[in-house]
């Protein structure tokens, strides 16, 4: 019986007086900047310019196209110069998809410059 005693013990249980954990959790909000304003304004200006420079590459090819299209109407005359009206409407029509290609890359490039 002494031994039953000396193993068990009465735990005295009482309320806490504060919560263990409030019901609605906390964040710390904590800010780590790394790179002062000014360089992070002048990283965003150097996309801005690399991602201009990335949309005007369609100009490029708008030339290509536009000499293309002219380099076949000349060999179209030299084969049969009877379809000149025919082809040089077609021409025109080719030059004007082309060059509508080359102003649209033209036009991103400067809405990311000053649009964004």
């Amino acid at each position: 019986m002494l031994a039953a005693r000396l193993c068990t013990r009465v735990v005295a249980t009482r309320p806490l007086l504060q919560p263990l954990a409030s019901a609605t959790p906390v964040f710390a909000m904590r800010t780590f900047q790394t790179t002062p304003k000014v360089l992070d304004e002048s990283l965003e200006q150097a996309a801005k310019f690399i991602g201009a420079g990335c949309a005007t590459v369609g100009v490029a090819g708008s030339g290509a196209g536009i000499g293309t299209v002219f380099g076949s109407l000349v060999e179209g005359y030299a084969r049969n110069p009877s379809l000149k009206t025919q082809l040089f409407s077609y021409c025109v029509l080719g030059f004007a998809l082309s060059e509508a290609m080359g102003l649209f890359c033209l036009m991103i490039a400067f809405m990311i410059l000053f649009a964004l």
